[in-house]
């Protein structure tokens, strides 16, 4: 039996329905992700599913045993208590059962109260509490006050799970956790016995944690099987048969307008029946909702500049004096050139704003040499919306003073770029503060975009973003021909963006690996032979084959003390080479797998045993190749 059915809810906000009649039903175990656009009601849903909403119209029906915990996008904690005492919130109604036992309360069934609590396992709620205080990493007497985002999304996962809930709801999780907390959070809901049903954009997580994807379009639910891989693989197909229904039915309608046009024919009694038919299919278009359009990303690029954006050689950074000395940046080098887009990856705390603008020149170094390119014009994009005033209307907001915005040789109607970002012109003149989360980070990239750059500095940039506009943010980025500072803990996204990222490891420690998030974690496991110290790696991603990009490059040996400290320029052959060898070492290792399947079965050396001869021994020789081609590689890297 399901433990929650919806059957035709209904929930509209102004005049466009965001539920229409939808038929939804959720079975214990399964673990349902939501997805759909910004705006399209995700939110509200999982309110309806959590009781804290009704619906307009329509039935819910839940079972009589259903423990569900509800966890907000922005958790609505007490400053003032501490952390024992906020997750202890979650289990009031359990408290409240062992006070009426133990006191005895006048009227109350006793033998019942004893079943309730037993089943609730309400004699051990302190100890539940400490147990999951200690799993989650919590401590029980820091104030909530000092916590950061990530720390007390972490509180308001414990005073949920504490309930022992059968069904855990959870709005975009993954905001404001790094790499490692999002890696626990998916191993968590992993193991978790009841059913979860998550919102979230991160295309990765729902990869690992979903078992079924429920979209959100137009008002409609459509039910997809499987992760987002395969979500995404089956709604392509979906789209293409509503593009041929509806191709199909404008061709009609197109029709049954000219027949009727024609006046006397249109008028014979034997035609009304035909008629009706056209107000039908009228009626039908006019119902018709559209999918929604994608957002027009465009940057403003400003002067190119120089090709050198930033020089740091042998950089630290310390806070605190004494015993509370504290090294956040531990000589640390590189050289990020015009083009470049760097991804900064490491814990929350770990200091990636301090080395952020280290590489901007926006703090001095305490030991080492930082010299930063001519030119810089940098475009900042603030996690926390610190830029945002609430109170201006969009317009006034990307436009002050002015409804015309240029971006390059091109002038253009501040509506008309709104309308770029899927703001409608009715809303040009709404305040700020009418916006959800999601539309309030599209405004600060429309704002962003609008300034003349040559360097992009995204701090989270991905938080509440819906994922066709993610997608398209990547292609923007990837085609930007300024430099890129990325922060983020959305690995896909940083996959698909980056050429190069600088890691945390630890102590003050950072260091740079070509490629992305695969291929560090990749270069980890062979530099270290084990998974980076702050992350703990899922075994499927290490076994994961390194992705194939034109930036993406082998992993390397870790260069000595003296080779970091007397790094030397390449020349351009020596670049070009460098560039080239990752295509070359991708090309003589997909040789060598094919030689590999040739030969598997052995069956070939009976058949045709030269032919058998001649793989073997270009099999040799392409492990010759190899190895040459590694020992290069790491010397020229090591070299640049």
């Amino acid at each position: 039996m399901a433990l929650i059915s919806l059957n035709d809810v209904s929930l509209a906000y102004g005049h466009v329905p965001l539920l229409d009649r939808v038929q939804l039903a959720l079975e214990p175990g399964e673990r349902m992700g939501i997805v759909g656009r910004n705006g399209t009601g995700k939110s509200s849903l999982l309110r309806i599913l959590a009781g804290l909403e009704r619906p307009d119209d329509g039935e819910i029906q839940r079972q009589l045993d259903l423990r569900s915990s509800y966890v907000p996008q922005e958790p609505a904690l007490n400053d003032d208590e501490s952390v024992f005492d906020a997750v202890c919130g979650g289990l009031d109604d359990v408290r409240r059962l062992c006070q009426r036992y133990l006191e005895h309360a006048p009227g109350a069934d006793l033998d019942a109260l004893q079943n309730e609590i037993e089943a609730l396992d309400g004699w051990r709620w302190e100890q539940r509490v400490q147990e999951t205080l200690s799993r989650l990493s919590l401590r029980p007497q820091t104030r909530i006050a000092s916590l950061s985002g990530g720390v007390r999304k972490r509180v308001a996962l414990a005073r949920a799970l504490v309930a022992l809930p059968n069904l855990l709801l959870l709005d975009e999780p993954t905001n404001h956790l790094d790499m490692d907390a999002i890696d626990w959070l998916a191993e968590l809901l992993q193991a978790f016995r009841g059913a979860v049903v998550v919102i979230s954009h991160d295309r990765d997580f729902l990869d690992r944690v979903t078992t079924r994807i429920v979209e959100l379009d137009r008002g409609q639910l459509w039910n997809y099987p499987g992760n987002f891989s395969e979500f995404q693989r089956l709604k392509d197909e979906r789209l293409a048969q509503e593009a041929v229904v509806n191709a199909k039915a404008d061709k009609l309608l197109a029709q049954e307008e000219v027949w009727i046009r024609k006046g006397v024919e249109a008028r014979r009694t034997r035609a009304q029946a035909r008629i009706e038919r056209l107000k039908v299919l009228r009626t039908q278009r006019r119902q018709r909702r559209e999918a929604v359009g994608l957002a027009r990303m465009e940057v403003n690029r400003g002067d190119a500049g120089g090709k050198l954006v930033a020089e740091l050689e042998q950089v630290s950074k310390h806070f605190g004096a004494g015993e509370q000395r504290q090294t956040v940046v531990d000589r640390f080098s590189a050289t990020i050139l015009r083009g470049d887009k760097v991804g900064l990856i490491g814990p929350n705390g770990a200091g990636k704003t301090t080395l952020l603008k280290l590489m901007l020149g926006l703090l001095p170094p305490d030991e080492g040499t930082v010299r930063i390119g001519q030119r810089l014009e940098v475009a900042y994009f603030d996690q926390m919306r610190h830029q945002l005033d609430l109170d201006a209307t969009l317009e006034d907001f990307i436009s002050p003073g002015s409804e015309w915005i240029e971006i390059g040789n091109r002038r253009t109607h501040v509506k008309s770029y709104l309308g770029d970002f899927l703001f409608s012109p009715a809303r040009a003149q709404s305040p700020v503060r009418s916006l959800s989360g999601g539309e309030r980070n599209r405004l600060l990239l429309a704002r962003l975009f609008a300034r003349p750059a040559n360097m992009l500095v995204l701090d989270e940039p991905t938080n509440d973003l819906d994922i066709e506009t993610l997608e398209l943010l990547e292609q923007l980025l990837a085609d930007f021909e300024g430099a890129v500072f990325l922060v983020s803990h959305d690995r896909r996204f940083l996959d698909n963006v980056v050429t190069s990222t600088i890691v945390y490891e630890g102590e003050g420690r950072w260091r740079e690996y070509e490629g992305g998030v695969e291929d560090w974690v990749q270069q980890s496991m062979r530099l270290h032979g084990r998974a980076p110290a702050w992350h703990p790696v899922v075994e499927a991603q290490v076994n994961r084959a390194p992705s194939a990009t034109a930036r993406s490059t082998p992993p390397t040996a870790p260069p000595s003390t003296a080779t970091s400290r007397s790094r030397r320029k390449l020349s351009y052959k020596e670049q070009r080479e460098l560039e080239a060898l990752p295509a070359r070492i991708e090309a003589l290792e997909t040789e060598q797998k094919a030689i590999d399947a040739a030969l598997a079965d052995g069956t070939l050396y009976g058949t045709d045993p030269a032919r058998a001869a001649e793989l073997v021994a270009r099999h040799s020789e392409i492990e010759a190749a190899l190895l040459q081609a590694w020992e290069r590689w790491e010397a020229l890297s090591t070299a640049s």
